[in-house]
């Protein structure tokens, strides 16, 4: 199975912006933060821009949130970087011969809306904020 890390790193790179808003904010020295290709990085603010999550000049390195940590949710980001993608993806290929296997993809399918739902649900309700807060409380332990 093959796992999306753009979440992660959509909202990786919004928390390095708001966190370190001093520091070089390049793609390259946010790719290295993030371990990624540099084009991973330009690609994924393109989509946070086009979502309305950040703001940048042509010919700087100087993004910005677009709103305030507060207001930017978690559904914000799933939705700017995953655009269609599920969570949770039936197999198209089963026996249609069997009684499982001719009725089991439906089936999935309605359990796994309900399973999208509660997750977008639970996505609003956590902000950019909280998630740089438990940035900064787990380094300030670390120290």
């Amino acid at each position: 199975m093959k796992y999306s890390y753009r979440l992660s790193d959509g909202v990786h790179i919004l928390a390095y912006i708001s966190i370190a808003p001093t520091a070089s904010l390049s793609s390259t020295s946010i790719a290295a933060s993030i371990e990624a290709n540099p084009s991973v990085v330009r690609k994924l603010m393109v989509e946070l821009k086009k979502a309305g999550l950040l703001t940048t000049k042509n010919g700087s390195a100087e993004p910005r949130l677009a709103r305030s940590a507060d207001d930017i949710t978690l559904l914000d980001v799933y939705r700017a970087v995953e655009a269609s993608q599920s969570i949770l993806h039936v197999d198209p290929r089963t026996n249609m011969q069997c009684p499982v296997g001719a009725n089991i993809q439906e089936t999935l399918n309605g359990v796994y809306d309900r399973v999208q739902q509660a997750a977008e649900q639970e996505m609003q309700a956590i902000t950019l904020t909280e998630i740089i807060d438990g940035i900064q409380e787990r380094r300030r332990q670390s120290l």
